[in-house]
């Protein structure tokens, strides 16, 4: 299975938001510039996950974004299913199959699938971002304030 680009600039954000470096606040504009993607794809993932509640978002001069849950909280199978929305990885009624309930495959894959996330969710956020990522986290941070 891969991921879409909205997924995985999500958990890029997530994860960059798992550190908090001094007093400084972290910004759409940051992130942008971090990740080197569009402004206006970022802030329509960061309205995702504000909706979700995973990131609260203030507005005006002084606001930012940051976590809106522990990372500890943030299991990484639940992220999957929530952004991916893929409860299923084939479609038996459109086209519609000629072997439509009378075949294993879908079954299958959808307990494949499961699995996926169930083993996913075996990881948090918190454990996702160890001590090597979070020095990278860091040192992006401390580069934009720089």
């Amino acid at each position: 299975m891969q991921i879409t680009k909205f997924t995985d600039l999500s958990l890029r954000v997530l994860m960059y938001l798992t550190q908090e470096v001094g007093s400084s606040i972290v910004t759409i504009n940051e992130i942008a510039q971090q990740f080197n993607v569009p402004r206006n794809h970022l802030i329509k993932v960061v309205t995702r996950l504000n909706k979700l509640k995973w990131v609260t978002a203030t507005r005006g001069r002084s606001g930012g974004l940051r976590l809106g849950v522990q990372a500890s909280e943030l299991r990484l199978g639940n992220i999957l299913r929530e952004l991916e929305n893929k409860t299923s990885l084939i479609n038996c009624s459109e086209p519609p199959c000629v072997l439509s309930g009378q075949c294993n495959l879908k079954e299958i894959l959808d307990h494949g699938l499961n699995s996926f996330y169930e083993e996913m969710n075996k990881y948090t956020l918190q454990g996702i971002v160890d001590a090597k990522t979070q020095q990278a986290v860091i040192k992006l941070h401390q580069r934009f304030v720089a």
